[in-house]
């Protein structure tokens, strides 16, 4: 995550919170995220406030797009200094499990919303929760079935091991030209879609659910395997060139769509997705798959959880007010929007997809045995050191041994 100086992050704040901001009397809610100024999501913010506007006609929403890449960043800054939006937007997992203590427990505000929505355990820590889930996000292996075909190969028959998708590899690489993987780890992002995406055909089954459970075991064989093997992958030149200065979002995604690599491990939801791949390759061949097995007794599955969500500040003047627009947030109409417009896969349950082709049918039917996906398991300071170490293993200055025994010191200091 880039460094911002305090100034320059309250410059970001707008006018995010203040003695005059109290929803109670008219009044004003401030709302931080990264999605709001897209405009795949326009039609999802608009129905949204529409929705809390029928509510609370008497409160303004004022929506501040922030940049992804400095956002926890400016978030954190201006929190510190007291000028922190009221709602606010998180990933699952160790960004929003490391802020809890700023936010307010939303148990007491979203109980009619439990059964419609799912994710929830993203966004819970020590049992209580802290934001609602807006959609389901995952790392599935998506892969051109055009490239397959060219190839001479199945392209409903995907490998299901290790070897036989390295041979697979080799056939493409060999027959069209393609790379194995389209690979962006410029910001340290890529080694955390690895992990999600093939970990659980390297991990053992009760490795995996202890992972999760955070009984990581750092000397097991198998949790090397994993750095191991990104960077076997690296050496043997099965990612595009220059995976170390390529940006994931959307550098490493345009590889892929341009036929220049053959896999992409990507997101399920609203971008670097199948809606996004089908624009490119053609919803009909955009293949989705699990990961292959490379230990014996692995259980490969999609790895997915909450992904985004909406969560509500401390500070909030009216907490049970700022829970009613995230409620808005994630209500059915707007979910739909978002999912019609943007390709996310809802959180809603009740949100037909049934329409968007085999790609999603496929994603869809995997999330009934799916796992939580395993880097969202770790805290915020682990995943960004992996991130580093992942690009000193694939420039060949760290070994693996040391990425594993930093990452482990790491965790279990908690």
């Amino acid at each position: 995550m880039l460094g911002v100086a305090l100034g320059v992050a309250l410059t970001g704040c707008g006018s995010a919170a203040g003695p005059d901001a109290s929803p109670k009397s008219g009044g004003r809610l401030v709302v931080w995220d990264w999605k709001s100024g897209e405009s795949t999501a326009a039609s999802y913010i608009s129905r949204a406030k529409a929705d809390f506007a029928r509510k609370h006609p008497d409160v303004t929403v004022e929506f501040v797009a922030q940049p992804f890449e400095q956002y926890y960043t400016l978030l954190g800054a201006a929190v510190q200094a007291g000028k922190g939006p009221d709602v606010m937007l998180f990933n699952g997992g160790g960004q929003i499990r490391d802020r809890a203590d700023s936010l307010v427990p939303l148990d007491g505000y979203v109980g009619a919303d439990r059964q419609r929505l799912a994710g929830w355990a993203a966004f819970t820590k020590d049992a209580r929760t802290y934001a609602a889930p807006v959609t389901l996000q995952g790392h599935p292996v998506y892969y051109n079935k055009a490239l397959y075909r060219k190839a001479g190969l199945d392209p409903e028959r995907p490998a299901g091991t290790w070897a036989e998708f390295l041979s697979n590899c080799e056939t493409i690489a060999s027959r069209t030209g393609a790379r194995c993987f389209a690979q962006g780890n410029k910001e340290g992002i890529g080694i955390q879609f690895f992990l999600s995406g093939f970990g659980s055909g390297i991990l053992s089954p009760q490795e995996y659910d202890d992972w999760v459970a955070g009984k990581r075991n750092w000397a097991s064989p198998n949790v090397r395997k994993v750095f191991a093997l990104w960077k076997e992958i690296g050496d043997r030149g099965l990612n595009n060139d220059g995976a170390n200065s390529t940006a994931m979002f959307n550098d490493a995604f345009a590889v892929f769509n341009s036929g220049k690599a053959a896999h992409v491990i990507g997101l399920m939801s609203d971008v670097g997705h199948w809606k996004d791949f089908a624009e490119f390759i053609g919803a009909g061949d955009v293949g989705v798959t699990k990961a292959p097995v490379v230990t014996a007794g692995a259980a490969p599955s999609l790895p997915y959880d909450g992904g985004i969500g909406y969560a509500v500040a401390k500070s909030a003047k009216d907490p049970k007010v700022a829970a009613e627009l995230v409620r808005s947030l994630t209500s059915t109409d707007a979910l739909k929007a978002f999912y019609g417009d943007a390709g996310a896969i809802a959180a809603d349950t009740t949100v037909d997809v049934s329409g968007a082709g085999p790609a999603v049918a496929t994603i869809v039917s995997e999330t009934k045995g799916g796992k939580p996906a395993l880097h969202v398991a770790l805290s915020s300071k682990t995943i960004d050191l992996m991130g580093r170490l992942s690009q000193q293993l694939l420039s060949g200055s760290v070994t693996v041994d040391q990425a594993v025994d930093q990452l482990a010191k790491s965790d279990q200091a908690g």
